[in-house]
Order: structure tokens, then C-alpha cells, then sequence
């Protein structure tokens, strides 16, 4: 009877599961972090959020919600700070100039998604950072490397053919 206590508790506690993967973006002061949270090993599915990182001057934890316990999350350079993360048909722009703007994209940018950065993913049920081979993805970039059509700030409004972002309340 102890014996059978002991498995279902060590069970129960080797169920959970809290994978941390980063995206440096320039520094390890300037980063992306992908948290993946699932429940029991035996769930289908996990709860994803992103944390922006440029430290000193800020940090902020932004939900993803719940996704594909397996799914892949894409990194996208837009410019001006701005990340867009692409996890199956779902798509949301943080920004590291603040660390406060996060937002859900409806559609696609009318520019394109930007330079392809590289993929969260599970390896060996591992949650890693897989960085894009050299030429992988791409946008046409103004001269000041912004994409056309992404605005990036406090804005309420995300319409089709411009990616804005909002502040996380």
C-alpha cells in the first residue's frame, strides 16, 4: 500500500514540465526567451509565453496561451525592435524597445513577415532555439531597416496589412 503511495506521488511529480529556450539577439542582454509550460507529460498540449529582455532598461513576460505541446514557434525581424512569432497559423509582434508592446496579428503584414531569425522547437524533448541558415526568409527593408506596414508602438489598432503593438494590460 505505501509502495503503490510513493509511485502515484513520484508520478504526479515528474509530470510537470517548465522549458525555458532564448533567442540572443544581440547580446545575452538583448533577448528573447520562449517559456513552455505543460501539465503532465501525457497532455497534448502546453501553455507558451515570451519574454522580452534589453537590460538594463527593461523585461517583460507576455502570454502566448496554449498551443500544440510539439508545435514550432518562428522568430521574424520586421525592424525597429520588433519580433513577430509565428506558432502554426498564429501570429503576435513583441517589441524590445519597452518590453511592453505585444500584440495578436489578424493577418499577415502587406510587407511580409521580415528575415527569419530561427525556430523554438523540441530536439530530443528539449525545448531549444534553432538559429535560420544565412538567407533563409526575408522582406524588402526601407532604408532604415523597417519593414513598410509594421508599425511599432501604443497602438490599439491591428488591421489586416499593418501589424501594430499594443500594451499588455
Amino acid at each position: 500500500m505505501i509502495r503503490a503511495f510513493w509511485l502515484v506521488l513520484l508520478l504526479v511529480l515528474t509530470g510537470c514540465s517548465d522549458q525555458r529556450a532564448t533567442f540572443e539577439i544581440a547580446t545575452n542582454k538583448h533577448s528573447l526567451t520562449l517559456i513552455r509550460t505543460q501539465g503532465f507529460f501525457w497532455e497534448k498540449s502546453a501553455k507558451y509565453a515570451v519574454v522580452a529582455t534589453r537590460m538594463p532598461d527593461c523585461m517583460r513576460k507576455h502570454s502566448i496561451g496554449p498551443g500544440n505541446a510539439n508545435t514550432k514557434i518562428e522568430v521574424y525581424a520586421p525592424g525597429n525592435d520588433a519580433w513577430i512569432l509565428k506558432q502554426g497559423k498564429r501570429m503576435f509582434v513583441v517589441e524590445t524597445r519597452t518590453c511592453e508592446g505585444f500584440a495578436k496579428l489578424e493577418t499577415e503584414p502587406e510587407s511580409g513577415m521580415g528575415t527569419l531569425q530561427g525556430v523554438f522547437q523540441l530536439r530530443n524533448s528539449e525545448l531549444v532555439f534553432v538559429a535560420a541558415k544565412p538567407g533563409e526568409g526575408g522582406a524588402k527593408q526601407n532604408p532604415d531597416g523597417a519593414i513598410a506596414g509594421l508599425a511599432v508602438g501604443n497602438s490599439a489598432n491591428v488591421s489586416a496589412g499593418q501589424a501594430a503593438v499594443t500594451q499588455e494590460k
